[in-house]
């Protein structure tokens, strides 16, 4: 078994470093742009390069986040970036969005892909499709169990790679629209303002939304057992010395089988809030997983302690075993031969041996020479001496002959993985042209009023009443039906749900994970992508046509302006009315105040600290939380000339099966006093 990887962040060289010292086997880092980590210091492309070089001597891996969605206005950057990491020899990209992905391939088509966590993958499905969409790994969402994370990893054989220590977002990645909708700061651009580590009051909790820090870190063997590649540690916007102990302890805990105290308590020290959770993993999910940073947790980072760390890694750490052999006869040159396995380096000395007039040369002295690798990597592991026991060589040639044969072998070491690349025309936008104008809604029951049989769609759960949703076709609606935007441990659970689906009628099917793409597929349902898939560019959209989608929600960080202008034939429209669902979390905000599901109802409702309140529901599988504000742009989404699709979504308005004309109902929206356009005009940062 191979063992697994033990992954690295890095925002700064500083932190590479450190990483690569205490033994990490890969690292992870960004661009100055397009990073999900915006606040980090992150790379220029002469850095990556650096990174790639020093990295590679040492036999560590570099992985490069290209992870936010893309507008089309940066998809001329965003192609740079790519030219530029497959020219420096990057090991990997890590990806948010299938359009990026696409242009990848044709940028350099041997660079390997990895599928960020922000593409919200947790489930067999969603892995299945993004390895035949060409990804050699993907990063899972963080709210997996032991038992999800190994029915992924025996799915299909795309690597697998799961955080183990680290922040938890409330949120499951790439799900969270919350800074984005209250201050334009865009979590999916690496702009996230952590509006959830804010007060948050339900009853006596008053961080309803914050989580402990992630650690997993004693669970590394037996993640290692259920087929996981890479063990990831989150933490780009933390210091290097933060990076240094977290992978220490993962190093140990994968080599040992255990952490020493020491480095348990450093790590705890070094950063935590309220100490650590393994609550996801172990199917804990509870009060007892919620946390903030408090007095104590920042203090506890001493200098003393800093200081410590830091000197811990001060020094290379000879993590490149090699093999050496070196002869030395009088009347001819001396020679040093290196190699690492795979490269290898053969030097002379300048001049012949002459012969001792005293003591020749022995073996001991020339070992004791050899082996001084000194401030490089290299250990050498095997050595073979040949000597004629009549030569003489004075050490300092002996320690040149070595330090240059070593200097060799780090350049070729070094050298640039190479990509074929290819200069590419990036898609024409503003080239879309709207035809037929349709109107969908997404309700949260099948209680449905008599108006809406005028709605082109109206997508109702797939978890709905058979008969229900017979009658609801016998009366003249046009049903599709919604698949979960969580599809945590149901996956199949739901695949019967919409077959027996299929057989009663429906063939539309609303998709807003790759999952749940892959589940409508299987069953032959046509496609619509919802808003969760995040499409903000034409390449998004071209993909989309090659996966046979019917049509797409946008993404609601794209402004109206910037969503008329993006390229491709596929049908494209917004979410025009409705409470804009800002998270999808796992663990339930009533939780931190332990209300137990028993007595919430499904139901709840939280107070910011300028005493707005926030309604979420959960299906028992996750939890949706909404803005408080109703979102309301009819008439500028139905308006648009390039817009075909018009999406009401309704979540919490019991008002909805009363409504008997459309155009009632549409007269009432646009008169509501609390409402907002959302990001349709101020857009996302």
């Amino acid at each position: 078994m191979k063992r697994i990887e033990i992954l690295a962040p890095c925002g700064g060289f500083e932190s590479v470093v450190a990483a690569v010292r205490s033994g990490a086997d890969a690292v992870y880092l960004g661009a100055k742009e397009l990073s999900a980590r915006a606040g980090a210091e992150n790379f220029s492309f002469e850095e990556i390069e650096e990174a790639v070089k020093y990295c590679h001597i040492r036999g560590v891996l570099v992985y490069l986040t290209v992870n936010t969605v893309v507008f089309d206005s940066e998809l001329e950057k965003a192609a740079a970036l790519i030219t530029a990491a497959a020219k420096a020899g990057v090991d990997a990209l890590i990806i948010q969005n299938l359009g990026l992905a696409s242009l990848a391939k044709k940028i350099a088509p041997e660079l390997p892909l990895h599928a960020s966590t922000q593409l919200s993958i947790h489930s067999p499905g969603g892995a299945k499709l993004l390895w035949e969409a060409g990804f050699k790994r993907v990063v899972l969402a963080r709210e997996l169990s032991r038992e999800e994370i190994k029915e992924i990893a025996e799915s299909c054989p795309i690597e697998i790679e799961v955080f183990v220590h680290g922040a938890l977002c409330m949120s499951v990645s790439g799900q969270c629209w919350f800074s984005a909708v209250i201050g334009s700061r865009s979590g999916n651009r690496g702009r996230c303002a952590q509006t959830c580590r804010l007060p948050f009051n339900i009853g006596k909790s008053k961080y309803a939304l914050s989580l402990k820090d992630n650690s997993i870190i004693e669970y590394i063997r037996e993640l290692e057992s259920i087929g996981v590649t890479s063990a990831k540690i989150e933490g780009r916007l933390k210091r290097p010395e933060y990076v240094s102990c977290a992978v220490r302890a993962c190093v140990q805990s994968r080599d040992n089988g255990f952490v020493d105290e020491k480095t348990k308590a450093q790590l705890e020290d070094v950063f935590s809030r309220t100490g650590f959770t393994d609550g996801y993993y172990t199917s804990k999910r509870g009060y007892e997983m919620f946390g903030y940073r408090r007095k104590d947790d920042v203090i506890s980072a001493t200098d003393k302690l800093l200081n410590e760390i830091r000197n811990s890694y001060k020094d290379e750490l000879k993590r490149v075993d090699i093999k050496a052999e070196f002869s030395a006869a009088a009347g001819k040159c001396a020679e040093l031969t290196v190699s690492d396995g795979e490269l290898t380096v053969s030097l002379k000395s300048e001049k012949m041996c002459e012969k001792a007039e005293r003591v020749p040369l022995d073996e001991e002295r020339a070992r004791r020479q050899l082996v001084k690798t000194g401030a490089t990597p290299y250990n050498i592991s095997e050595l073979k001496i040949t000597l004629d026991g009549e030569a003489a060589m004075p050490a300092s040639e002996i320690n040149r002959l070595r330090r240059e044969a070593l200097d060799s072998l780090s350049e070729k070491r070094a050298k640039k993985r190479l990509y074929t690349i290819n200069k590419i025309e990036l898609p024409e936008t503003g080239s879309h042209t709207a035809r037929k104008k349709l109107r969908y809604a997404r309700f949260n029951s099948t209680k449905i009023g008599e108006g809406f049989k005028e709605l082109d769609l109206c997508f109702i759960p797939v978890t709905s009443e058979l008969s229900e949703v017979k009658r609801l076709i016998s009366e003249g609606f046009n049903i599709g039906a919604e698949i979960p935007r969580a599809l945590f441990s149901r996956e199949e659970k739901l695949k019967k749900q919409l077959a027996e689906l299929k057989k009663a009628g429906i063939t539309d099917a609303l998709c807003n994970n790759l999952g749940a793409v892959y589940l409508a597929r299987e069953l032959g349902l046509k496609i619509h992508g919802g808003f969760g898939l995040n499409f903000t560019n034409t390449l998004d959209l071209k993909r989309a046509e090659k996966m046979n989608f019917e049509d797409v929600e946008l993404s609601m960080e794209l402004t109206l302006k910037a969503a008329d202008k993006l390229g491709a034939d596929i049908p494209r429209g917004l979410m025009s009315f409705g409470y804009i669902p800002v998270m999808l979390t796992r663990n339930c905000p009533n939780k931190s105040a332990k209300i137990k599901c028993s007595d919430c109802k499904g139901r709840g409702k939280m107070q910011d600290r300028l005493g707005k309140s926030f309604i979420f529901y959960c299906d028992n599988y996750a939890t949706e939380i909404l803005n408080t504000v109703l979102l309301e742009a009819i008439n500028e989404v139905e308006g648009s000339k390039n817009l075909e699709l018009s999406f009401y979504r309704f979540s919490v308005e019991n008002s909805v099966e009363n409504v008997e004309k459309l155009p009632d109902f549409i007269s009432q929206s646009l008169n509501s006093s609390q409402k907002t356009s959302g990001l349709l005009k101020r857009g996302v940062l």
